[in-house]
């Protein structure tokens, strides 16, 4: 208590309650990372925070690693999200020397951010592995992993990537491993079921004690301190005041024992976030495993609504927008064949760039995260089955059908319109209908930069090692495809049954009239 006192007394948040200040206007945006602690303490910001804004926090979960989240604040996609002082100091500042606030302050201002309010714990890199086979190696510090070049090293991809991960801990303590990329979330299991031997982790996950690993002491004191504390745009408690005096109260408020028993909850007892939270600023002693809920409460929770008209505009909005480009550029090319090879050549290259390469790039490119950037990735990946369906669709009108056309003094486009599209629609509703499936599964990533929709339960599930809640995100999202080509195929049949009747009526219609023939008059 002694430390927040002097701690409001002297940093940015001043002493006003929310309780003397009028509840501020506009929304504040709260990110996350992609592991379970962040999840939690964005959570614990914005249920904070809400009691002084008129309109509820917008909580964006799951947003990726350091790279897209200080992206996201950078461009003001999002205005405050928790992190860790080393991670501030080594992966952001690049600076090689220990920071303290007020050097951050300093060398972060000139970016228009800020930090603040220190939560009270340090969650640090540790590398760990399973105490039996660490006593049966000897090994119980980094420097003893030198010694054992066979041992199999499963580690985060932002831990190989980044400063003062891998490449900085292997050269200093001379560590010949090669390491394979591993999600965080898996490798506990990868872990646990013997495919590696060492991991990285953070100090406070709770699996460490659940597992029996042991963590290897950092003898050499190679990785800093990672203090958590709060990385915001500048403007932030202007625009915001009371919620900041309100999130101000949650300095040192969180100790490394409170956040291991919140990370237990949700990682192996299945809490939600926002239940942990809640529990958490209620300061009442709850069973570790309340909140809890079963498949069927992940499948079909309170988010499944949300999740779906998200996931229908993103699939939607994307495949219009590519029929609108596709469809005219397809018509354009058909009949040149150098033209048409370039265009379909361009598609085809954009179809195989990574997702979560292309949603980077365009994070870039657009300074934003959310849906404009899902959008634009979703509509460049439904562009190649619309095009080449397209083009192929107009190859196949007979040539015979467009010389009659001519003959009886149609134009170009009168041809094209009257003739040529209404030949190749059914082969251009195959493309758009492969489209949608296209974009229906490949919406899922919109997620891990915000954009919502039922990928949100999939990197969440991941992010926990939760199958359960990977497959309550992975179902709706299948029976969303089966609804699609379920419609298509009705419309299909429809088209079908219309044009097999059609000969008959016109035949009927178009057919003389009988000619009944007259008695011959032999009288």
């Amino acid at each position: 208590m002694l430390a927040l006192a002097v701690y409001l007394s002297t940093g940015p948040v001043h002493a006003a309650t929310t309780a003397t200040l009028a509840k501020d206007a506009g929304t504040l945006r709260v990110g996350s990372k992609r592991f379970t602690e962040s999840y939690i303490l964005a959570e614990i910001l914005a249920q904070t925070a809400a009691v002084a804004t008129r309109e509820p926090p917008r909580v964006l979960q799951g947003l990726g690693n350091t790279a897209i989240v200080f992206e996201a604040l950078r461009a003001g996609s999002i205005d405050v999200y928790a992190e860790y002082v080393g991670t501030i100091a080594q992966e952001i500042l690049k600076s090689q020397q220990t920071l303290t606030l007020p050097q951050l302050r300093e060398q972060l201002a000139p970016l228009g951010l800020g930090v603040d309010i220190p939560l009270g714990f340090n969650d640090g890199y540790a590398l760990t592995m399973r105490k039996a086979d660490a006593a049966r190696l000897g090994v119980t510090t980094l420097s003893d992993l030198a010694a054992h070049p066979s041992l199999r090293f499963g580690l985060s991809n932002e831990f190989i990537g980044r400063a003062d991960g891998w490449r900085g801990l292997a050269a200093s303590y001379g560590l010949p491993q090669a390491p394979t990329g591993l999600d965080h979330g898996l490798a506990y299991d990868a872990l646990a079921q013997g495919r590696t031997d060492v991991i990285d982790i953070y100090t406070t996950d709770a699996k460490i004690e659940a597992l029996d690993l042991l963590v290897l002491v950092d003898d050499r004191k190679y990785f800093p301190r990672y203090d958590a504390v709060l990385l915001h745009r500048l403007d932030v408690p202007q625009r915001f005041p009371a919620a900041w005096s309100a999130i101000g109260t949650l300095a040192g408020s969180i100790d490394e024992a409170e956040m291991i028993g919140m990370n237990a909850r949700a990682e192996l007892h299945g809490v939600p976030f926002d239940r942990i939270a809640r529990d958490h600023l209620g300061g009442q002693s709850v069973d570790a495993a309340s909140g809890a809920s079963g498949f069927l409460g992940k499948l079909f929770g309170p988010d499944l609504l949300r999740l779906t008209l998200q996931h229908l505009l993103l699939v939607a909005v994307s495949v219009l927008i590519a029929c609108a480009v596709a469809i005219p550029a397809g018509v354009a090319v058909a009949s040149s064949p150098r033209s048409r090879t370039i265009v379909l050549g361009v598609a085809s290259l954009l179809q195989t760039v990574p997702s979560l390469a292309m949603l980077a790039v365009l994070i870039s490119m657009t300074g934003r995260i959310g849906v404009l950037p899902a959008l634009v990735a979703l509509t460049l990946y439904a562009l190649l089955p619309i095009l080449r369906n397209t083009c192929t669709g107009l190859a196949e009108v007979p040539p015979g059908l467009r010389s009659a056309a001519l003959a009886l003094g149609l134009t170009p486009a009168q041809s094209m319109r009257l003739i040529d599209l209404p030949l190749a629609r059914p082969t251009i509703l195959s493309g758009i209908r492969t489209a949608t499936s296209i974009a229906i599964g490949t919406a899922t990533i919109a997620a891990f930069i915000g954009a919502g929709g039922y990928g949100e339960r999939i990197v969440t599930g991941l992010a926990l090692n939760d199958h359960g809640l990977l497959m309550a995100g992975a179902l709706p999202a299948a029976a969303l495809a089966l609804v699609s080509e379920l419609g298509f195929e009705a419309a299909a049949w429809r088209r079908r049954r219309t044009l097999s009747l059609t000969p008959r009526q016109d035949a009927s219609a178009a057919s003389p009239p009988r000619r009944v023939p007259m008695a011959r008059n032999t009288g």
